[in-house]
């Protein structure tokens, strides 16, 4: 089994999304295995995005992931990363497929409704990053 990080971004928390996510979820036969939704310190935010530190965008990032609650969750299943990141979809909304969670959730591209890992290195770092706050 692989497990990989979830987050539910402000926006999608604000506009009550959270349950219809996680139904979304489950029902692609991924499992939550931890969740918390919590306020994330500036601090946490700066080490989670810190591979675009160097990017225009970063301070925007951070700001935004800070800016309201979010539901962080640990999840896992068969290929568990791959698996999340199709269900999520692109990560502009107005080029994601119909049903993906960005399609039906996101209000636009800096505000796009979900986090998922890219990777078996990025999963690890996220969810060890994230692990100080279950």
């Amino acid at each position: 089994m692989e497990t990989t990080l979830c987050i539910i971004k402000p926006d999608a928390v604000k506009n009550g999304f959270e349950d219809k996510i996680n139904e979304k979820i489950i029902s692609s036969g991924l499992k939550i295995i931890k969740t918390k939704k919590t306020f994330l310190t500036e601090e946490i935010a700066r080490n989670f995005y810190k591979e675009h530190a160097s990017k225009p965008f970063f301070n925007e990032l951070v700001e935004f992931i800070i800016s309201g609650e979010v539901v962080v969750q640990v999840l896992e299943g068969e290929s568990a990363i791959k698996s999340y990141r199709s269900l999520m979809g692109a990560t502009n909304p107005d080029e994601a497929e119909e049903g993906t969670l960005r399609k039906l959730f996101a209000e636009s591209l800096s505000k796009n409704a979900v986090h998922g890992s890219d990777s078996s290195e990025s999963a690890a770092r996220e969810i060890a990053i994230m692990d100080k706050i279950f």
